[in-house]
């Protein structure tokens, strides 16, 4: 594009086995910037026939890659960190056009997804193993961790570049080959990201990418070749479910990152200012469509008022509009069919006894989308029976609901399916660790809106998933554990 400094980042076609290449039937699919509706570009449009060749051609590539030195393997990736880097800008804009969030948004996900790259360049150098304590003096108890082999990633729309970096990053840091199904809708940043991962070194076939709209055949030829061991997924529960059902066909590896229902505590001793400030930064970033933003917000009576008076302030400071225009802070969604979810879940508030507070007026220029647009909402007196304390918004819609007790608002917390993310503010230290013990949560944000970091593990319990992501916790999915006995040593 006109508008990018290194015009070989924005690809279409899928690369596989180290080649850029059409779908065999020549198929392809547009792909629409959702701030405009306008198609930005046709991807070739794979489908099983390209997946199972991708999958072959990282099984041969897996045999050499695994036995590359962990240094070499580490210097590849550094590099490759450095190249997304230099290209930040370039990668940002992408990002921005064909998912439409902010661009000063997109700019810190590259970074965020870049620091991932940089982590397990370093990590590929510490994959430890042990000695354990024989049984007896004649024998020793030695503890290996190998690559489990070819690794296939579904990764979402929301955070393209970032959630891909976030799964590559490991795979190839523990000497695994990878197979990548990126979102249909956002297929370009992770084709950009490949750009880059080969003028890095990364040899042929260690990693590819199968595009493509029919997604279930997809998912089907990698959920159940034999050659892939691990499938890593990050998307909705229900689809997730679907997933790990066909991968015990053949008994795979695998990591799930699924949905949430993240609850928001503002207890009365905390301070309302940071409060408003974190939940700002948790609930409308990326218009609200992360799978850890807050999604029930439960305030305490005693500041009640206050905060819904500070939050309204701060939500009517928003600016909706296309993310390429500087003074935008609140995107599109992603399809009119997001629009009319969230919609639904609004109504069904709004009709079993919420009120919507006036946050003011959000409007567009005329050369957007208005279908893809959802404006920034503040529900307040949410009935806990609303389907919108229940259900994912992936949306920029605040609920608030107030509460007295500490243990009323830890069950009210707990009374979801899901279990990613929780976040609360307080001052008093025992209640702090009281709270935080008891949400069912993976991650917990103690007076704090954004916790997601390269150095920390992020997953979830319950039907949020299996597995964590980054930290030193994150290259362990894709290793396997062997104990070797050796005997007879007199």
């Amino acid at each position: 594009m006109n508008s990018l400094v290194n015009n070989t980042l924005w690809r279409t076609q899928l690369y596989i086995n180290g080649e850029w290449r059409d779908a065999d039937n020549k198929k392809q699919f547009s792909v629409v910037n959702p701030a405009t509706g306008k198609i930005i570009a046709h991807v070739a449009d794979g489908g099983a026939i390209e997946t199972r060749c991708a999958i072959e051609a990282a099984d041969n590539a897996q045999k050499q890659w695994k036995h590359l030195t962990v240094k070499a393997r580490s210097t590849i990736l550094r590099k490759w960190f450095d190249l997304v880097t230099k290209n930040q800008q370039d990668l940002a804009y992408i990002l921005t056009c064909e998912q439409g969030k902010p661009l000063t948004e997109a700019q810190r996900e590259v970074d965020y997804g870049a620091s991932y790259i940089e982590w397990f360049s370093e990590e590929a150098k510490r994959i430890y193993g042990d000695v354990i304590a024989p049984q007896s003096n004649d024998k020793r108890a030695i503890i290996l961790k190998q690559p489990v082999g070819v690794v296939a990633t579904i990764t979402p729309w929301n955070f393209p570049c970032a959630m891909l970096a976030r799964k590559l990053a490991p795979a190839l840091a523990a000497g695994c080959t990878v197979v990548v199904k990126p979102a249909a809708q956002t297929p370009l940043s992770a084709l950009a990201l490949a750009v880059l991962a080969e003028q890095a070194g990364v040899p042929a076939g260690v990693l590819n990418i199968v595009c493509g709209e029919n997604a279930e055949a997809i998912g089907h030829e990698l959920t159940t070749h034999p050659l892939v061991r691990k499938l890593s997924f990050t998307g909705s529960t229900a689809v997730g479910k679907k997933l790990i059902q066909q991968c015990a066909s053949s008994v795979k590896k695998v990591t799930m990152e699924l949905g949430g229902n993240a609850p928001f505590i503002v207890f009365d001793d905390a301070d309302i200012d940071a409060a408003v400030h974190g939940a700002i930064a948790s609930k409308f970033r990326n218009s609200g469509q992360t799978c850890v933003c807050a999604n029930r917000f439960y305030i305490h009576a005693d500041v009640y008022d206050q905060f819904v008076e500070k939050f309204s302030h701060e939500i009517s400071q928003l600016v909706m509009g296309n993310g390429l225009d500087k003074a935008t802070t609140l995107g599109p969604l992603i399809s009119p069919e997001a629009v009319q979810k969230v919609q639904h879940l609004v109504d069904d508030a709004l009709a079993k006894g919420a009120v919507k507070k006036d946050v003011g007026n959000f409007t567009l220029s005329e050369n957007l989308a208005e279908e893809y647009f959802y404006p920034p909402t503040l529900l307040i007196n949410v009935p806990s029976t609303a389907r919108i304390c229940s259900e994912e918004i992936f949306g920029p819609v605040a609920a608030l609901i107030k509460f007295t007790t500490e243990q009323e608002v830890i069950s009210m917390a707990n009374a979801t399916e899901f279990g990613l993310a929780g976040y609360f503010y307080a001052q008093d230290m025992s209640r702090i660790w009281r709270v935080a013990e008891q949400l069912e949560v993976g991650m917990v944000g103690v007076n704090e809106g954004i916790l997601s970091n390269e150095m920390t593990p992020f997953g979830g319990v319950k039907q949020s998933g299996w597995g964590r992501e980054g930290s030193h916790y994150g290259i362990e999915d894709y290793v396997n554990i062997k104990y070797m006995c050796i005997g007879n040593l007199t």
